[in-house]
């Protein structure tokens, strides 16, 4: 890549962002609010690489219900090989201190069952702990090719990273969004690049739709 630092920056973070979208992960630690569904068995799966859990309520109308004690579940994480990112309900256990999952009123299980709720709110922390070195050498090689490929009219510039000047030359702007980054994007085929896509294939969130929203 050529450019200055800001430049260089700027075609990276387009990168990554495209990245995203291919792949539906995230590659370092990211603060998300997460609901997804309650499978059988209480299984919920979480659409990203799940770091830690700070809180699980059940979504109702109108309002989310009260978080959980962390007694009521159990979290999974694919950082441990063999598992799965997930959050297990304890829907054969009870809490004889939570009103409605005591012993004798039957549990979780049927607390939930009154509560009828099919999805969860997840919060905690998503992501890798560090960029995995593949992701970290796809993401260098799709900026050059980002760069090799614009032109001074060139729509796929980064949007609010770069800009283009009287004399064809590639500049770093300001972003002018002044909100924070809900840190998902919509998922797409491709990255554009398909060398880069052959690198990612094994870290691809591909499966059946595990999202209620997030």
């Amino acid at each position: 890549m050529t450019g200055d630092s800001a430049e260089v920056a700027a075609w990276i973070a387009a990168a990554r962002e495209r990245i995203d979208a291919y792949t539906q992960q995230v590659f370092e630690p990211t603060d998300l609010v997460v609901v997804s569904d309650v499978g059988a068995g209480g299984l919920v799966i979480l659409p990203r690489r799940v770091r830690t859990v700070t809180a699980v309520m059940p979504v109702l109308e109108p309002d989310d219900g009260t978080s959980l004690p962390a007694a009521s579940y159990r979290v999974t994480s694919s950082a441990v090989l063999g598992q799965v990112d997930a959050v297990h309900l304890a829907w054969g256990g009870y809490d004889d201190l939570v009103a409605g999952a005591e012993s004798y009123s039957g549990g979780w299980l049927s607390l939930w069952e009154r509560w009828g709720a099919e999805q969860v709110k997840v919060i905690g922390s998503f992501g890798y702990d560090e960029v995995p070195p593949l992701v970290g050498q796809a993401c260098a090689l799709l900026a050059a090719h980002l760069q090799a490929a614009a032109s001074p009219t060139d729509e796929d510039a980064p949007d609010g990273g770069l800009q283009v000047d009287d004399e064809g030359n590639n500049v770093a702007i300001e972003d002018s969004d002044d909100g924070a980054s809900s840190g998902v994007v919509g998922p797409t085929a491709s990255t554009g690049s398909t060398q880069v896509d052959a690198l990612l294939v094994g870290y691809l969130n591909r499966g059946a739709t595990l999202i209620g929203g997030v």
